[in-house]
């Protein structure tokens, strides 16, 4: 009777044990976290502008964490193929996503068929940084303003590069298009900085890129400038009109958030996005990103959660308008 007793009570400690172990183990894990190398995974090629972003961030977040943030370039399909390789991986912190602000609120209308569900499959941390794009053509191209462009458009087919479909350039040169009322043939590329160098060499007609990957090639005269797509002109820049000037209205920004697969906890979440506030507080580090052309936002979790949802809606209109389903 005695040892019956004893056993049971030895059971009953042990699901207390057992529960309160399960109960505080966020908590205590975030306290250590980070103990080992993180991943920040970029999902697309190396060159463009969420990989400069990001190797800047991942460099200034290793000091703060005194913990090596390892790159991993993961391009393919819209960041659909990083996308899935993030959202598979342990819900542990270890394995970060800096995603293009079109993979959140393009993806989930542009493509029929996704290995993994962007609304469920995540938790968003923060849009860490934004930047207006810039459209530009290569010089063989005879016009030397937006009015001009779309006069040509609408005689003669011309082409528009991207860093593939459905990328945050692709998205830019469709709605650029579709505001400007002119028809123009898609060539993605396998990232931003390949569909550059073509436009450069005159491969393709025209293209709207980001600016912090786009300034260097226009200073140069490589490419020709014709519009910004922010409400403002850039100090970048400033003789470059915006696109607006032309088409009134018309803006559309890039930007790029950080988000994690979904079952991790939120004290880590939180962890993230309060040493990414720390480190945009060293001044060196805040004035790289912002000579790369890119403004820090730096919203709180449920802010960048109501951003994603109202910038979708307006990207399924503009998906539907064009017949881009994939």
């Amino acid at each position: 009777m005695y040892k019956t007793v004893l056993s049971r009570m030895k059971f009953a400690l042990g699901l207390v044990a057992a529960s309160s172990i399960a109960f505080t183990s966020p908590s205590i894990q975030a306290q250590s976290w980070p103990d080992k190398p993180v991943k920040l995974v970029i999902p697309f090629a190396a060159g463009g502008t969420t990989d400069i972003l990001g190797r800047l961030l991942a460099q200034q977040l290793s000091t703060e964490w005194k913990q090596n943030v390892i790159v991993e370039n993961k391009g393919g399909a819209g960041g659909n193929i990083a996308a899935d390789l993030v959202a598979k991986s342990p819900a542990d912190g270890y394995t970060i996503m800096l995603a293009s602000g079109s993979m959140l609120t393009v993806n989930p209308y542009l493509y029929k068929k996704l290995p993994i569900d962007y609304d469920k499959d995540f938790k968003v941390i923060t849009n860490v940084a934004s930047g207006p794009m810039l459209l530009s053509v290569n010089p063989k191209v005879p016009v030397k303003n937006v009015k001009e462009l779309i006069a040509l458009a609408k005689t003669k087919n011309l082409n528009f590069g991207s860093a593939g479909i459905g990328s945050q350039v692709h998205m830019a040169g469709e709605n650029f298009t579709y505001a400007a009322g002119i028809n123009a043939t898609h060539v993605p590329y396998k990232g931003e900085s390949a569909a550059l160098n073509d436009l450069v060499a005159g491969q393709i007609d025209f293209m709207v890129g980001n600016l912090t990957a786009a300034t260097g090639f226009a200073k140069s005269g490589q490419i020709r400038p014709l519009g910004v797509t922010s409400a403002k002109r850039v100090p970048q820049l400033p003789d470059v009109p915006t696109i607006a000037e032309t088409i009134p209205g018309f803006e559309n920004t890039g930007w790029f958030g950080l988000v994690v697969p979904s079952g991790t906890p939120n004290a880590i979440v939180d962890k993230i996005y309060r040493s990414t506030l720390e480190a945009f507080k060293n001044p060196e580090f805040k004035a790289r990103v912002e000579g790369a052309g890119l403004t820090p936002v730096l919203n709180t979790p449920q802010e960048f959660a109501a951003q994603i949802k109202k910038e979708g809606a307006n990207w399924e209109k503009i998906v539907k308008a064009r017949n881009l389903s994939q």
